[in-house]
């Protein structure tokens, strides 16, 4: 049986394309090291995150013990969306909690909570 010369042509192309993305270089998404540190800067402002009132972690300063250690956390939240979630709006997994709302209640704006996020994603 004869293949259309389309079909040939077509299936060429696709070959071709998917052997010049091997030589691509890869890039795995990694957190900027600025974002971490602004997200650290935010989660230990008194004012605004103020995560060391609730939560221990490594080089906390005199943390609380009223939430979860911030360990393992990518283990833990192997999505980052879903950290996100849980430090945005808590009562949505909990409606219980006693961790606040922070971007419901816009305590915090989005890009705060992003770069909060990547910090903790680092602990």
């Amino acid at each position: 049986m004869r293949k259309p010369a389309k079909l040939i042509a077509a299936a060429s192309t696709v070959a071709v394309l998917l052997g010049s993305m091997t030589m691509l270089p890869v890039q795995i998404a990694s957190a900027d090291e600025d974002m971490v540190k602004a997200g650290k800067k935010l989660a230990e402002d008194r004012k605004k995150g103020n995560c060391t009132a609730c939560h221990a972690y490594e080089g906390a300063n005199m943390p609380g013990n009223i939430g979860p250690p911030l360990v393992a956390m990518k283990a833990r939240y192997p999505d980052k969306q879903k950290l996100y979630e849980q430090i945005a709006d808590p009562t949505k997994a909990n409606p219980n909690t006693l961790m606040p709302p922070f971007g419901k209640h816009e305590i915090l704006s989005d890009k705060d909570i992003k770069l909060i996020t990547e910090w903790v994603y680092t602990l």
